[in-house]
């Protein structure tokens, strides 16, 4: 089960009910923090996501409110006694402003960390799973993330059932891709069909793009900036930012399965307005709250 939580859902400024960007996704132990826009610290309490399991900061690009925040929570960690590693991804040239917010005050670092500058293709492998960047259409170099579970063989129990598979045998296929059955040889791909990994990816500032596009194919949860409604299009464009229907044109053209829309402009009181334009083109939208879980 993953695990996904929206610690902040405001664009720019932080309001009453929105923080500024971050997004928590917890696996099997581990949580990989995406942005980290000020206050993310206090938000991982409140939401109860634990800090200690964070592996890496993935950090979409250098704007202010998705990155300041890192300087007050690698700080929180040190003075936990953190000792492993902390990986810190930014895009590729902005890996000096992620140094400046860890080593501006000379703080004592009780752990490792390191900065990686950020292009295209994977940036991180886990057990069963990997974290790859993809552009971004911003005013400055910026990169999405998706995060993708690794594609598994299921065995399909009345195949197996019908040839006499049991026990070590189910063991002996899978390290050996074959087993003798008598007088016949049973293959693995005969007995297993395959189960494609969940696909969970995050864009966020951008355009509507192409690349996203791509990057979401198939994917069970696109979560999308929509920093503005229809009414403010033009300044969408001029801003390099997104509207709730053109983040629902993304994920329609993209096939995804669910759309979640973030960073919404301190302007809008509501989100009704945002809903019901992402909903006219991709009927599986909703807009976040601070606080919201999501289970995939």
């Amino acid at each position: 089960m993953i695990r996904i939580t929206m610690l902040g859902t405001s664009g720019a400024t932080p309001t009453k009910l929105r923080s500024l960007p971050g997004v928590a996704l917890s696996y099997e132990g581990n949580v990989f923090l995406f942005d980290c826009g000020e206050g993310t610290q206090m938000q991982l309490i409140r939401r109860g996501v634990n800090m200690s399991r964070i592996r890496a900061i993935l950090l979409t690009h250098a704007h202010g409110d998705h990155v300041i925040g890192v300087a007050g929570l690698v700080r929180s960690l040190a003075l936990a006694g953190r000792k492993e590693p902390l990986l810190i991804f930014v895009p590729k040239g902005y890996e000096g402003v992620v140094k400046s917010l860890v080593s501006f005050d000379k703080a004592v670092m009780t752990y490792p960390i390191g900065i990686r500058g950020v292009e295209p293709g994977k940036v991180y492998r886990g057990r069963d799973f990997t974290i790859s960047a993809f552009r971004l259409s911003h005013n400055i170099p910026a990169c999405g993330y998706i995060f993708k579970t690794d594609d598994k063989k299921r065995f399909i129990k009345d195949k197996c059932s019908r040839l006499g598979l049991e026990g070590e045998m189910y063991s002996i296929l899978q390290k050996k891709g074959r087993l003798r059955l008598g007088k016949k040889t049973v293959r693995i791909s005969e007995v297993t069909r395959r189960e494609a990994g969940k696909k969970i990816v995050y864009a966020c500032d951008t355009r509507p793009s192409q690349a996203t596009v791509a990057a979401a194919r198939g994917a069970d949860l696109l979560i999308h900036e929509a920093t503005y409604a229809d009414s403010e299009k033009g300044l969408a464009r001029e801003r390099a930012h997104s509207t709730a229907s053109e983040a629902a044109r993304i994920a329609r053209k993209a096939g995804a399965r669910r759309l979640v829309l973030t960073h919404i402009s301190a302007r809008y009181k509501s989100q009704a307005q945002h809903e019901a334009e992402s909903r006219k083109i991709f009927a599986n939208a909703v807009v976040a709250k601070d606080g919201d879980d999501i289970f995939i």
